[in-house]
């Protein structure tokens, strides 16, 4: 084996783990929203369309490549 073969080998062996970690799918991401307690207020549901929207104009698609969990705030707490 010549000396640049082994070089190579030696190079290529160190950079796999990061290249095979690199190519791997990234998953989906988890994303918490707080909501008010009421169910039908039309201005959270308003900002909740604007809020997925916005993600999705950036490439945040629920379904594909992210999760949302909502939660109500059931005391009134998230004013």
């Amino acid at each position: 084996m010549r000396r640049r073969d082994f070089i190579k080998a030696i190079a290529i062996s160190t950079t796999w783990p990061i290249t095979a970690r690199a190519q791997q799918a990234s998953g989906v991401k988890r994303l918490g929203v707080l909501m008010g307690p009421e169910e039908n207020d039309p201005e959270g549901k308003a900002q909740l369309s604007g809020f997925t929207q916005a993600l999705a104009a950036l490439g945040w698609i629920e379904g594909r490549n992210l999760r949302m969990m909502g939660r109500k705030d059931h005391e009134g707490a998230a004013t």
